[in-house]
C-alpha cells in the first residue's frame, strides 16, 4: 500500500471537496461560466476594505519590512493591538502573551486540539458543524462526537449532556455557524457554560470551551455574544479569512480567557504544535491586519444575497431557516437522500454541497458568497430539481 492505511478515509473524505471543485470547473468549460450556477465552495468573494489596501502598500514599500521568521505566537505589536480589540469585544482583559497569531482558523483549531487532547479523547461538537472538523479530530487522534441542534439549529444543551463522557475534553462551537448561518444566543451559552461547569466536577477534570468565531463580524441583525462571559475556562478561535475577504493569505489567532485553568500552559502547548508545524503564521499579513483591526467587509451585500437566495428558495417551495450570520443557507432536502438531491441538482447545473458532508443527512448547503446573477440565474434550476425530486417520491 503506497500511503498510510489510516490515510485513505481521509483521502476519501477529502475526494468530497475537491470533486465538487473540479466539477465546477469541468461544467463551466462545457457550459460557460454564465450557465453553470455554482454554490458549492464558502469563498468569501466581498472586496476586501480599502484601508487593507492602503496598510498593504504603505507595509510593502517600507524599508524597515522584514521577511525573517517571525516569533512564534506572533509579532508582539499584532498581539497587543488585537487583545484590544478583544478587550471591546469580550469585555474583558486579555493579556497579548495569551493570543497566538496561527495560519488560519484552521490552524488555530489543529493547534489548539492537539495542545489540549489525549489520544483516544472526544470532542463534542453540535451538528451541524463545518465539516473540516473531521480532519481536525483525526489529526490530534481525537473522536468528534455529535449532539443534535433544535430546529432552528440553535443549541440543544440537553443534547449536549447526553453526549458527555469521561472522555470528553473539549465542546467546540461554531457561532455564526457554517452551514447554518445560526447564531447562539447568550442565554443558550450561559446554560452550556453552566452544564460544563457541572460536567467538569462530575468527571473530575476540566472540560473546555472551544469557540470557532470566524464569521462573528458576518451577522443580520443579531448580536454574537461572547462565550468568555458564559465560562470562563474558553477559547476563542478567528480569522480575517472572513472579515476582511483575506482567506487566501492565512490570517488566524487563539485567544485563551485569562481566568481559564492552566491559561498560560495552554498558549505554550498550542505555541509548541503551531512552532512545529508551521513555525509562524505569515508575518506580512499579520501586520497588515492588524492595521485595519476596526475595518471590515460591507456585509449588507451578503445580506442583500442572502434574501435574494431566500426569495429563490422560497418561490420554488423549499423548507429553510432564515441565517443569522455568515454566508450559508441549509435547505431541508426534499428527498430524505440529501446525496441523491444534489445529483438532482448537478443536472440543472446548479452545485451544492450535502448536508451529511456537515453531520446532518437530509439537508444540503448553498454559499451564498456568489455573485447575484448566479443566485437569479439558478431559480429555473431549483425548481425543476425539486419537480424532479418529488416524481422520485414512492
Amino acid at each position: 500500500m503506497p500511503i498510510a492505511d489510516r490515510m485513505i478515509a481521509r483521502v476519501a473524505a477529502f475526494a468530497v471537496v475537491k470533486d465538487m471543485f473540479e466539477e465546477g470547473r469541468r461544467l463551466k468549460a462545457e457550459f460557460g461560466a454564465d450557465h453553470v450556477y455554482d454554490f458549492s465552495l464558502g469563498n468569501p468573494d466581498a472586496p476586501p476594505p480599502d484601508e487593507l489596501r492602503r496598510a498593504l502598500r504603505e507595509i510593502a514599500a517600507s524599508e524597515a519590512l522584514d521577511h525573517g521568521y517571525a516569533p512564534v505566537t506572533g509579532h508582539l505589536h499584532v498581539r497587543q493591538a488585537l487583545a484590544r480589540r478583544l478587550q471591546r469585544e469580550h469585555g474583558i482583559a486579555i493579556p497579548a502573551d495569551l493570543i497566538l497569531m496561527t495560519v488560519g482558523a484552521a490552524g488555530a483549531l489543529n493547534d489548539i486540539l492537539r495542545a489540549l487532547m489525549d489520544p483516544g479523547e472526544e470532542f463534542v461538537t453540535p451538528a451541524p458543524y463545518f465539516l473540516g472538523y473531521e480532519s481536525y479530530a483525526f489529526l490530534a487522534d481525537a473522536a468528534l462526537i455529535a449532539a443534535p441542534t433544535d430546529a432552528r439549529f440553535h443549541l440543544d444543551v440537553a443534547a449536549v449532556d447526553k453526549a458527555l463522557t469521561f472522555k470528553t475534553r473539549v465542546i467546540l462551537i461554531n457561532s455564526p455557524n457554517n452551514p447554518s448561518g445560526a447564531v447562539y444566543t447568550a442565554a443558550e451559552l450561559s446554560a452550556l457554560g453552566d452544564l460544563l461547569h457541572r460536567a467538569s466536577a462530575r468527571f473530575g477534570k476540566r472540560i473546555y470551551l472551544l469557540a470557532d468565531e470566524p464569521y462573528r463580524r458576518i451577522a443580520y441583525d443579531v448580536e454574537v455574544p461572547s462565550v468568555f462571559a458564559a465560562y470562563p475556562h474558553s477559547i476563542v478561535v478567528n480569522s480575517f479569512s472572513k472579515e476582511l475577504s483575506l482567506a487566501g493569505e492565512r490570517i488566524g489567532y487563539l485567544a485563551v480567557h485569562p481566568e481559564a485553568e492552566d491559561a498560560a500552559q495552554i498558549l505554550a502547548a498550542a505555541a509548541a504544535v503551531n512552532s512545529a508545524s508551521v513555525v509562524n503564521a505569515p508575518s506580512l499579513f499579520q501586520q497588515v491586519a492588524a492595521r485595519v483591526l476596526g475595518s471590515g467587509v460591507d456585509v449588507s451585500a451578503y445580506r442583500r444575497r442572502r434574501d435574494l437566495m431566500a426569495g429563490v428558495l422560497e418561490d420554488a417551495g423549499y423548507e429553510f431557516t432564515l441565517p443569522e450570520g455568515a454566508f450559508y443557507l441549509f435547505p431541508k432536502s426534499p428527498i430524505a437522500d440529501d446525496v441523491r438531491f444534489t445529483q438532482l441538482l448537478k443536472a440543472e447545473r446548479v452545485l451544492v454541497s450535502p448536508g451529511r458532508a456537515f453531520g446532518a443527512p437530509g439537508y444540503f448547503r448553498i454559499s451564498y458568497a456568489v455573485p447575484e446573477a448566479t443566485i437569479t440565474g439558478s431559480r429555473d434550476g431549483f425548481r425543476r430539481a425539486l419537480l424532479n425530486a418529488h416524481r422520485e417520491r414512492p
